[in-house]
């Protein structure tokens, strides 16, 4: 975590100091702070995939992301807390956030390489259209039912992040408010990956095209499951073989093209991204070093670095053979 960066673009810096995530990572957040998360599946979103007219409806992920924004802020009020002071945190912030996963997977769909400039482009084009979308709804939920407790117009505007908006959703901010104080975050969002047809997880990479995932039962029993990746899964059912030009997992992506996405995507987060970069076993200690100064550079939050070992183990494996499968090729029909 980059403390003094996470604080210094944080929206209510003014007021609060953050010194750590919540316990599972998510999120940064104050003293007794709450996070009140959901994902929007880019997957959904896609028409025609695996075709020469395949597009992401950006305007339908910004209507989809106005209901979003409204269920989750409901989320605040039908909550119970365990303890007082976690109640008056978060219904005086009204912290949300917002996210995306199956990000890889709509790439994939899309023919675009997750490690591709134009991945990173399109993924932060989506991610800007959303953030865009969730200030304009507080913004409007604000005038509906009253900004944030904690709200003063003065300092929120001034902050690095609302500096960024676009100046007429700046002066309605101005005029009526915001209903949260935050509002966007990318979540790891594994288990809600895997309910929503094994997407693949948040911002991160496919792992394999097809692999183990092993799930605890208690501390002494755990199963395994095979799963696909939907956008493989859909792949073959149109009749193909092989795998699609643009699948790249996670282990084939370089470690720096993995921060370069992060870091396509911050920029238009107010929170904080969740990223696991994929490092091999046989890493230089100094390169590993290098990739936390590298992150610095990007201007990122934070980010976690997985180098496996057979000590450590891992909760995916990818089958053998599945990645080693030929690409798809019109001119060799492979």
């Amino acid at each position: 975590l980059f403390i003094d960066r996470i604080n210094h673009l944080d929206n209510l810096g003014w007021r609060a100091q953050i010194s750590a995530t919540n316990p599972c990572g998510e999120v940064p957040l104050p003293p007794y702070g709450a996070c009140d998360l959901g994902s929007l599946d880019l997957t959904r979103f896609v028409h025609g995939p695996f075709s020469d007219s395949a597009r992401l409806d950006l305007d339908a992920l910004e209507r989809v992301t106005a209901v979003a924004v409204r269920l989750l802020d409901n989320v605040i009020d039908a909550s119970h807390f365990p303890l007082r002071a976690q109640q008056e945190e978060a219904r005086n912030s009204r912290r949300v956030g917002l996210g995306i996963t199956g990000l890889a997977s709509t790439l994939i769909m899309l023919g675009l390489r997750y490690d591709s400039e134009e991945g990173r482009h399109l993924a932060g084009q989506a991610m800007r259209r959303i953030r865009d979308s969730a200030y304009r709804t507080s913004m409007e939920l604000a005038r509906e039912k009253g900004p944030f407790p904690h709200f003063e117009a003065g300092p929120l505007l001034e902050r690095p992040f609302v500096r960024r908006l676009p100046d007429r959703l700046r002066q309605d901010i101005r005029r009526y408010g915001l209903r949260n104080s935050h509002l966007l975050a990318i979540a790891p969002a594994g288990s809600i990956s895997l309910l929503a047809g094994n997407v693949s997880s948040g911002l991160e990479p496919v792992f394999a095209a097809r692999m183990k995932r092993r799930v605890r039962l208690d501390p002494r029993h755990t199963i395994e499951f095979e799963i696909e990746d939907r956008a493989i899964r859909l792949w073959r059912e149109m009749g193909n073989s092989g795998l699609p030009p643009a699948f790249v997992s996670a282990p084939e992506i370089a470690p720096g093209d993995h921060l370069l996405m992060q870091a396509a995507l911050q920029r238009h987060v107010d929170q904080s991204i969740s990223k696991t970069v994929n490092v091999p076993p046989g890493i230089a200690f100094s390169d590993f070093a290098s990739l936390y100064r590298e992150a610095d550079r990007l201007g990122l939050k934070g980010c976690t670095l997985f180098r496996p070992t057979p000590l450590r183990g891992s909760v995916l494996q990818a089958l053998n053979g599945e990645d080693d499968l030929p690409r798809h090729c019109e001119a060799c029909s492979l």
